[in-house]
C-alpha cells in the first residue's frame, strides 16, 4: 500500500472516530465508539495498524509517527468525553427528578400568635357590647401613668425597681418618661379628650421589672375596660365581666369578685374566674375613683364609672391550658403549631 493511501485512511478514521466520540450522548453509545475504533481485536484502528507491515521500509518511520499521533489522541477524545459523561450523571442524580404528572406541592401558611388571636376575639366581644377600641403610647410621663390615676408620690407602684424609667430625672416629676405600666394610661387620654359618656377598652403591651418565670415576664399585655356614664354601678360592671367570660370561655365559666385596693378605684375588687377546674386571678376591677374624674375634668356628681383590667395572657393560657407564660415568647414553632 503507498504511504498516501495509509495515511489518508488514518485521516478519514480519525475524523470519523472525533465524530463519534464528540456525538456519544451517553456512556452506551460512547462504549460503542471505543469498540468500533479503539478495539484491540476488531477496531477500525487496529485494521490500520496491521497496514504498516505492507509498507516499504523507508516509509515506516513517517506512518508509523502519524498512527501514534492519530492513536493518541483518539484515546484523549474518549477519555475526555467519559469524564464529561460521568460528570454530567453525577450531577442529575444530585438534582431532584421532576415529574410534572405529580400535584404541586402546598405551602405551610402561617397563622397569627396565639396572644394576638386573644386579643382579636377580645375587641371581638368587646366591640359586641359596645365598647370601642382605644389606642396609646406605650412611653409614658409620669402625669398619666400615675398622677392622673390618683397614685401619690409615696406609693410603691413609682419605686423604680418596679419600673423601667426612661430619663435620669426624680421619678416623682412628672416630665419623667417611663414604659406605662398599665393599660389605664390610655383611659386617662381618653377622659382628657372626650366628654362622657365613654366606653372604651384598651389593650396593648405593659412592662414591669418582674423576674420571668411560670406566671410573670417583664412584658406582658392587658385589657382593660372604661364605661362612664350617669347611674353605673357595680352591678354593670360583674354584669359586662359576666358576659365577656360566658362569650370567651362559654356558659360552664363563673366569676367572683374579691375586696381589694387600688389608688384609682373605690370601691375596688379583684376579679377571679373559675373553669372547669380552681379559680384564678385575672385581674383588678371597681367603681372609678371620684378623685380620678375630677383630674380629667368630670365632674363626679353627675357620672359614675367601672374600670376592669385583665391580664391578656392569662386569658390565653386559661383557654388554651398553657401552664407557662414563657412558652409564649420563646418563638418555638414546634408549640405555636398548636393555635392555628
Amino acid at each position: 500500500m503507498p504511504l498516501e493511501d495509509f495515511l489518508s485512511d488514518l485521516e478519514s478514521l480519525e475524523s470519523s472516530a472525533e465524530s463519534a466520540f464528540r456525538t456519544a450522548q451517553d456512556s452506551q453509545s460512547l462504549e460503542a465508539a471505543r469498540v468500533e475504533f479503539l478495539g484491540a481485536r476488531s477496531g477500525r484502528l487496529k485494521a490500520v495498524q496491521k497496514e504498516l507491515g505492507r509498507l516499504d521500509r523507508a516509509e515506516k518511520p513517517v506512518a508509523g509517527k502519524r498512527f501514534n499521533e492519530v492513536k493518541k489522541r483518539l484515546e484523549s477524545l474518549y477519555e475526555e468525553k467519559k469524564a464529561l459523561l460521568n460528570q454530567a450523571t453525577t450531577a442529575s442524580s444530585d438534582k431532584e427528578i421532576f415529574d410534572p404528572t405529580l400535584p404541586g406541592r402546598t405551602f405551610r401558611l402561617g397563622h397569627l400568635h396565639p396572644i394576638t388571636q386573644t386579643i382579636e376575639t377580645l375587641k371581638e366581644i368587646m366591640g359586641r357590647l359596645g365598647f370601642s377600641v382605644a389606642e396609646g403610647p406605650e412611653v409614658e410621663d409620669a402625669w398619666h401613668n400615675f398622677d392622673a390615676l390618683h397614685i401619690p408620690e409615696s406609693h410603691p407602684a413609682r419605686d423604680p425597681l418596679d419600673n423601667f424609667y426612661l430619663a435620669t430625672a426624680s421619678q416623682q416629676d412628672e416630665n419623667t418618661l417611663l414604659l406605662r405600666s398599665q393599660t389605664s394610661t390610655v383611659q386617662i387620654r381618653v377622659m382628657e379628650s372626650t366628654p362622657p359618656p365613654v366606653r372604651i377598652i384598651s389593650l396593648g403591651r405593659v412592662y414591669r421589672p418582674d423576674t420571668a418565670d411560670a406566671t410573670h415576664y417583664p412584658m406582658f399585655h392587658q385589657i382593660e375596660g372604661l364605661l362612664v356614664d350617669r347611674q353605673v354601678t357595680m352591678a354593670d360592671l360583674k354584669s359586662v365581666l359576666r358576659l365577656f367570660a360566658v362569650s370567651y370561655f362559654g356558659e360552664e365559666v363563673h366569676i367572683r369578685f374579691r375586696p381589694s385596693f387600688f389608688p384609682f378605684t373605690e370601691p375596688s375588687v379583684e376579679v377571679d374566674m373559675s373553669w372547669h377546674e380552681g379559680w384564678i386571678e385575672m385581674g383588678g376591677a371597681g367603681m372609678v375613683d371620684p378623685a380620678v374624674l375630677s383630674a380629667v375634668g368630670y365632674d363626679p356628681e353627675e357620672v359614675t364609672g367601672f374600670a376592669f383590667g385583665l391580664g391578656v395572657e392569662r386569658i390565653c393560657m386559661r383557654r388554651h391550658g398553657i401552664t407557662d407564660i414563657r412558652e409564649l415568647y420563646r418563638n418555638d414553632v414546634r408549640f405555636l403549631r398548636q393555635f392555628p
